[in-house]
């Protein structure tokens, strides 16, 4: 199958919400929208149809043909696209899509011209006359546990890749939560401070920001970039109590974008 009909997976008229949050968690502002996306001329081409219902704005249409390259999707119709270079003094930016069922979970990562997090937007969307539901709010407690997880990496150039195991354990001791990152060529260890919705961690003069969102949903990207060190963002969305599927998109230390992973990944245990 191809990239094109991944995408036309997300076919259908989703309600739902852009709800913008500051780099410390804080709900700035919420708007209801409606989403069209249909596939026309024998789905040679998909019209992208976006109405923000109360800002008195006309409904924003795009047709297109063909995809950027700066979207990639995979099969179950789960995609990510954003800034293929950081670059100084220019906006920086990164969106999510995950397809599940009636439901959709969308999110926006913006950094200002001086690399610094400026909002994330969690977009909640649900398929219409569907049985999709929302989850509650992300927590710690959630997250405890040993996760056991099945990898795959997409690259620019399109090179054959295959699918790899990971591992992640998180635990919380107090306000801190220590959190052991393992693939076939990673062992990582995280110590972060917790601080109501939000988890920071400090690791090589960069500190990197977790927040926790409603709908199961999590935002973890560096607080500040920079086009002199390799970098990662990533949106997760716990889809069931024991399953949670993240998308990261990771940068080498020329602010060049290296590839795309997505990972599903199950609790085994809690610590």
């Amino acid at each position: 199958m191809s990239q094109w009909s991944y995408l036309l997976k997300n076919s259908g008229i989703w309600k739902g919400s852009f709800t913008q949050f500051s780099p410390d968690g804080i709900l700035i502002k919420n708007t209801p929208t409606e989403l069209t996306l249909e596939g026309l001329n024998n789905d040679k081409t998909i019209r992208l149809t976006v109405n923000r219902l109360d800002s008195g704005e006309p409904p924003h249409i795009n047709e297109f043909t063909a995809l950027n390259r700066n979207i990639f999707l995979f099969e179950e119709g789960h995609f990510a696209k954003g800034s293929q270079q950081l670059s100084p003094f220019a906006i920086f930016g990164a969106e999510y899509g995950f397809l599940e069922l009636d439901r959709r979970l969308r999110m926006v990562q913006l950094f200002d011209k001086e690399g610094n997090l400026e909002q994330v937007t969690l977009i909640r969307e649900f398929r219409s006359h569907g049985n999709g539901k929302e989850r509650s709010n992300l927590t710690i407690e959630q997250l405890e546990g040993e996760w056991q997880g099945e990898a795959l990496t997409l690259y620019p150039d399109w090179r054959n890749t295959q699918p790899y195991s990971t591992n992640l354990t998180i635990k919380k001791e107090g306000n801190r939560i220590i959190q052991q990152v393992k693939t076939p060529e990673l062992n990582l260890n995280y110590e972060g401070i917790i601080e109501e919705n939000k988890i920071t961690f400090s690791q090589n003069n960069q500190d990197i920001r977790v927040i926790l969102l409603p709908d199961g949903a999590s935002s973890t990207t560096p607080l500040k970039i920079s086009h002199r060190q390799q970098f990662f963002v990533e949106c997760a969305w716990l889809v069931e109590p024991n399953l949670r599927l993240r998308l990261i998109r990771q940068y080498d230390n020329t602010g060049a974008w290296v590839n795309v992973t997505l990972i599903k990944e199950k609790k085994l245990t809690k610590c």
